[in-house]
């Protein structure tokens, strides 16, 4: 049948129908004809024809034409023509100008019905694709429902009406099952163009599918009273979110159990039997801390800021609880959090600072030549190190119980000689090494370090200046037990990742490296740091020193304490 003797209605109705199934762009679908029509014209024209199809969207008419490109010379005349002859089609016709011909129609053959309807399906197939990854990308991060469609390998294969989804098998909560047929909700978490198309990853063991799902169950968190802060799951067994409430009349752990737990249970049922600890969240770390190890019980937290680690101490019949079944509660707190916790007993803690006290007090016994009494009493009032002991206020040492002005004094000046000789033999190693003394030009350069730098042969400023900072302080690769820690030249000094980047950078300007910044934003800088120091905690340590905070017990009435208890 001739292309022109088509009914022109059923044409436009045909691509209307197909627009909407397929839920495109009516355009698409004429724009995919048209091309398919020109593919198919090209066969009976010759393929090296310029041949384009163009229909009217209103009434569905046809035209087939063919474009010539006008030149002085023709080489190709299925494609070129002269300029008398485009004259004759077109008067003002000039050389580069296109010329449109118009064809007569023709008759479809079988192969050329089957070449356009591949073109057809082809370009609806694409334009579908991308309406489906426009679609979803915007949908990243909400919980959708769909029907399980196949189960492959253990990947489950989910029709969501307009897509198709796939829930992986690490994706998925562990020991459950789903056959074709079953209604599914999964957390949307990505959208990525793949050769087969956009494919949609769906997840039920993220920790935010849970969050989404307290979303659901509680209106407070719809309305933004109460806030999901933090999530950490081992899905299917264990899991701990911690949440905070805007409005200081709403307990948050209350509106997320509900009445006699209705509202946790509602998740716990989704999530196929999870336990949930729903935990109070706390802009004090510590106080977090202390909250996200229920139900074990705390009495000390240790923060080292420097190596962001916490030290946890708990009652001796608390350690298994504290630690759970295959470290399950102290992981779930550490990824809540976002620290690195070791947990400690009563008895390892006080054996721990027993044995720091006997070490302070030997080298105070042997740095000062004095005897264990004196020793002890130094180690007990808190003393750290011999400089503390050189530089401390006078006053400070005479009033230390057993102890007078004239033997404080004697005891301090002990300790000056005592740091003067140990100056003069690092000096001595110094210049052994061949360590220059333009490395002193370096600001918090010591004595100490430059014979640490020199044993790892950085021997002047521009060694320094070449040095990264993971090589002055150190690294570490992964987290947990597994961590492999990788030393640094000055480790031990108690050096900051930010003293050490300020080092090297002082190096490279006195190398000539790089310019010195501008006098007004180091004077800025120095007033940011000092409003940060300002602002720091009370309890933080300087140089180094540990943070100790005490765990106070909160009375709670019977109710909360059953809502905090595991679900």
């Amino acid at each position: 049948m001739a292309v022109v003797s088509a009914n022109r209605l059923e044409l436009l109705q045909i691509a209307e129908a197909v627009a909407r199934e397929k839920v495109i762009d009516r355009s698409i679908v004429i724009g995919a004809m048209e091309e398919a029509i020109a593919k198919a014209a090209r066969s009976r024209y010759g393929a090296e024809t310029d041949v384009h199809a163009e229909i009217d969207p209103r009434t569905g008419a046809l035209r087939l034409s063919r474009h010539l490109l006008v030149v002085d010379e023709v080489e190709n005349d299925s494609r070129e023509i002269d300029l008398p002859s485009a004259r004759r089609h077109n008067p003002a016709a000039q050389v580069g100008d296109v010329i449109s011909d118009t064809l007569p129609p023709f008759d479809f053959g079988r192969v050329a019905a089957q070449s356009a309807k591949q073109v057809i399906v082809q370009k609806v197939r694409e334009a579908e694709r991308e309406r489906q990854y426009d679609e979803y990308k915007d949908r990243i991060g909400e919980v959708v429902n769909g029907l399980v469609k196949r189960v492959e390998y253990g990947n489950v294969i989910v029709d969501l009406g307009r897509g198709e989804g796939i829930v992986r098998r690490d994706e998925s909560i562990p020991r459950e099952t789903f056959r074709p047929g079953d209604r599914i909700r999964a957390y949307l978490f990505d959208v990525r163009h793949e050769v087969r198309g956009p494919q949609i990853f769906l997840s039920r063991s993220h920790p935010q599918f849970m969050a989404k799902l307290f979303g659901q169950e509680v209106p407070e968190i719809y309305d933004g009273i109460v806030e999901v802060k933090a999530v950490a799951r081992d899905p299917g067994s264990r899991a701990k979110i911690a949440v905070i409430s805007r409005d200081s009349s709403i307990d948050p752990v209350g509106a997320c159990v509900g009445m006699r737990g209705s509202r946790v249970q509602a998740v716990v049922g989704e999530l196929q039997g999870e336990k949930i600890d729903i935990i109070p969240w706390s802009q004090d770390q510590a106080t977090f801390i202390v909250n996200a190890l229920q139900p074990a019980e705390v009495v000390k937290v240790v923060l080292d800021e420097e190596a962001d680690r916490i030290e946890v101490v708990v009652p001796d019949d608390q350690l298994s609880l504290a630690i759970g079944r295959r470290g399950q509660n102290v992981r779930l707190a550490s990824q809540l959090t976002g620290w690195d916790i070791d947990i400690l007993t009563e008895a390892e803690e006080s054996e721990r600072r027993q044995k720091e006290f006997v070490e302070r007090t030997d080298t105070f016994m042997q740095a000062l030549d004095v005897d264990e009494t004196v020793g002890q009493l130094l180690a007990a009032e808190g003393f750290r190190s011999v400089e503390e002991i050189a530089y401390v206020e006078p006053t400070e040492l005479a009033n230390i119980q057993g102890l007078d002005e004239e033997t404080g004094a004697e005891i301090q000046a002990r300790a000056l000689d005592y740091l003067n000789r140990i100056e003069a033999e690092n000096d001595a190693r110094r210049i052994e090494l061949g360590v220059a003394d333009d490395l002193r030009d370096i600001d918090g350069i010591t004595t100490p370090m430059m014979v640490a730098l020199g044993e790892n042969d950085v021997k002047n400023v521009e060694d320094l200046a070449g040095c990264a900072t993971d090589d002055l302080v150190g690294y570490t690769e992964g987290r947990g037990p597994e961590a492999v820690r990788h030393a640094g030249f000055l480790d031990g000094f108690e050096l900051s990742r930010t003293e050490a980047e300020a080092m090297i950078m002082a190096a490279r300007v006195h190398a000539g490296w790089v310019e010195a910044p501008p006098a007004e934003e180091a004077e800025e800088g120095s007033e940011d740091e000092h409003a940060e120091g300002e602002q720091a905690d009370d309890e933080a340590v300087q140089d180094g020193q540990e943070t100790e905070t005490e765990a106070v017990p909160v009375e709670e009435d019977a109710a909360a304490t059953a809502e905090r208890q595991p679900t």
